[in-house]
């Protein structure tokens, strides 16, 4: 075993921390520092290493889409900062290798109702690969449960298929853009991610026009679930989804498109706009028999993806 944590060839069974401490702040540093230098150029080559799975999307899309419209760059850019970190680092065997940055931003303001923490999940693929962020959710610290920990103070993950919460993480995703299409199953609690934009997009309304909307899962590789272990018995988990927004037009008339999805634009918008999003949530999930049973969406981080006209 090396100092990383990570095992030979022989010992990829053997259950290890996923990270030092001190290989966690790097790659927050790295990815920090990669973030900061694409937001300022509007560059998505510049952190396209350092990001992945759901929030790699978003990112990336949003900068090509920021550097068509400003080929000059960020004229407002503000750099990131990241500090008070707080590393959830589990235990696992084998690949990939995953931990939580729980950090305090600039972006916020420290104290009060304003008062955020950032979480950012930093995946590994392999020995040779290097550090990814894939999910990142701005929570308020009072809403954020505390994590369970080994006799060792590391984190505990919870495997994808766990049985002993009111929903497994695995099933996360095809339960949430269920519940979104149809109503069913009603395991989430309401909320502006839930019964709120459900409603919202049954009642959009403009003379002319009609809106569809179809929810889509996304389960594998950089985009499945990941989840940890709260003291209670239920879990903090990050799951990804996709959604397909198509407003189509009256004859005679034509949708609107804005300049962030006309740089992402494919085809001609003649009588029909699809714009198709990735969105990433951080949920609690209780554990089964406890409090209401109900899932809550703790943030929702969307992002425009790609677009298409015809």
């Amino acid at each position: 075993m090396t100092a990383s944590g990570c095992v030979t060839v022989h010992g990829e069974l053997e259950v290890v921390p996923a990270a030092t401490r001190s290989e966690a702040a790097q790659a927050l540093e790295d990815f920090t520092a990669a973030y900061n230098a694409a937001d300022k150029a509007y560059d998505p080559a510049l952190d396209e290493d350092r990001v992945g799975g759901s929030l790699g999307a978003i990112n990336q899309a949003g900068l090509k889409a920021r550097q068509k419209n400003n080929p000059d760059g960020n004229a407002n850019h503000r750099s990131l900062e990241l500090t008070d970190a707080n590393y959830v680092i589990p235990k696992k065997a084998g690949w990939p290798r995953w931990f939580v940055a729980d950090t305090d931003s600039n972006r916020d303001q420290d104290g009060g109702k304003q008062d955020t923490r950032w979480l950012l999940v930093f995946v590994k693929s392999g020995s040779g690969a290097g550090w990814k962020a894939t999910y990142l959710a701005v929570v308020a610290p009072s809403r954020l449960p505390e994590f369970a920990k080994d006799g060792d103070g590391r984190a505990e993950p919870v495997p994808a298929h766990s049985a002993g919460l009111v929903v497994a993480p695995q099933d996360l995703g095809k339960q949430y853009t269920g519940y979104l299409q149809k109503g069913v199953p009603d395991v989430f609690a309401p909320g502006s991610a839930t019964s709120l934009w459900r409603t919202a997009r049954l009642n959009t309304r403009r003379a002319g026009f009609s809106y569809q909307y179809i929810d889509q899962p996304l389960n594998s590789g950089a985009f499945g679930p990941l989840g940890l272990r709260t003291q209670d018995g239920g879990a903090l988990v990050f799951f990804s989804s996709k959604h397909f927004e198509r407003q189509t037009a009256a004859k005679g008339l034509h949708p609107t498109v804005a300049p962030d999805v006309r740089a992402l634009l494919t085809g001609e918008v003649r009588s029909t706009l699809t714009k198709e999003r990735v969105s990433s949530q951080l949920v609690y999930v209780p554990k089964k028999g406890t409090g209401t049973g109900k899932v809550i969406v703790l943030n929702r981080l969307p992002g425009l993806t790609s677009a298409k006209g015809s």
